[in-house]
């Protein structure tokens, strides 16, 4: 299995530079997080992957497009694994845009406001990890899949903080090993 931190964020820009929440809602991919993504799908060609599933979150979503576009895959959806809703930018995309916006995607039954009203604390983020870890230990297969996903997931399930287009794979034990990272 592999996690895939989305490409850089326009969040991801401002925040870098100034340690300041920019107040950007679900913000999109700059050109430096497209080209992060690409490179990640390069360096997964070639491997068995038949999953491509990814955060509801705008990043997540046109990270995991260029990755499933690279691998000629369909998209699927976890909210699980989305980000830790702890800025502005957590603040999602009501489920109604999303479908407008990737009509190729089944969002299947995820709510209209699928992130959490309030933000989402460590203990919050660890109980939807260990959902996680628990939907992973139930399921026949997961080795052939990508999860793209975002920093505080990542920390929460790995104990890694890795940066933007990082690509970690995982064994069944959840021992992860940084097998790319996109330079920016």
């Amino acid at each position: 299995m592999y996690l895939l931190r989305h490409g850089e964020s326009e969040f991801n820009v401002h925040f870098s530079r100034t340690r300041i929440d920019p107040g950007i809602e679900d913000p999109a991919l700059t050109d430096t997080g497209r080209a992060q993504a690409a490179a990640a799908a390069e360096h997964l060609e070639g491997r068995s992957i038949r999953r491509v599933v990814a955060s509801p979150y705008r990043r997540a979503l046109q990270t995991a497009e260029i990755v499933a576009g690279r691998l000629g895959l369909p998209i699927e959806i976890e909210p699980l694994v989305r980000e830790r809703c702890w800025f502005v930018c957590d603040v999602g995309t009501p489920t109604s845009r999303l479908r407008a916006d990737w009509p190729a995607i089944s969002f299947g039954d995820l709510a209209e406001r699928w992130w959490p009203e309030g933000g989402e604390n460590e203990e919050e983020l660890s109980v939807r990890c260990t959902a996680f870890r628990e939907k992973l230990d139930a399921a026949e297969r997961w080795d052939d899949t990508v999860f793209v996903t975002h920093w505080a997931f990542i920390r929460g399930l790995t104990g890694m903080t890795v940066p933007n287009g990082t690509l970690l794979a995982l064994d069944r034990s959840l021992a992860a090993t940084i097998v790319h990272t996109s330079q920016s």
